[in-house]
């Protein structure tokens, strides 16, 4: 069976997640700089037999997108001009990323760990993923 592949996307930095061949078990793979995202999936989907891309749905809490979702849907646009047989499915990735820094910091990593920016773009994909595994 394919993976699945999670893209927690910012501006800035973008975190990755895949699941395992039988698509139980989310893992974080990246954080990488959003500028070599399209490099990035070329690679990963060269070698790695993708199923889904799931990308996260920045919806603040009153329900309106966030103003990331432009920028996100230019992404989109560009991974399935690319990447054209692989679908795109969107998680609701509300608090992600207060998760991911609160399981970081009780976390046993030392100060510099916890503060690497990239890891919690990586945890918060793993987030998005987990989410889109509990409700398949």
């Amino acid at each position: 069976m394919p993976k699945l592949l999670a893209i927690d996307f910012g501006e800035k930095r973008t975190g990755l997640a895949e699941t395992d061949d039988m698509q139980i078990i989310a893992s974080g793979l990246e954080g990488i700089m959003t500028q070599d995202l399209l490099p990035y999936l070329e690679k990963y989907l060269s070698t790695n037999n993708v199923d889904k891309i799931i990308i996260g749905l920045p919806i603040r809490l009153n329900g309106e997108l966030s103003e990331v979702e432009n920028s996100i849907q230019k992404y989109i646009t560009k991974i399935n001009h690319q990447f054209p047989t692989i679908p795109i499915e969107r998680v609701d990735e509300r608090f992600t990323s207060k998760i991911a820094a609160n399981a970081i910091s009780q976390s046993r990593k030392n100060k510099r760990k916890r503060e690497n920016k990239h890891l919690l773009d990586k945890v918060s994909a793993t987030l998005i993923l987990q989410t889109y595994l509990e409700k398949k």
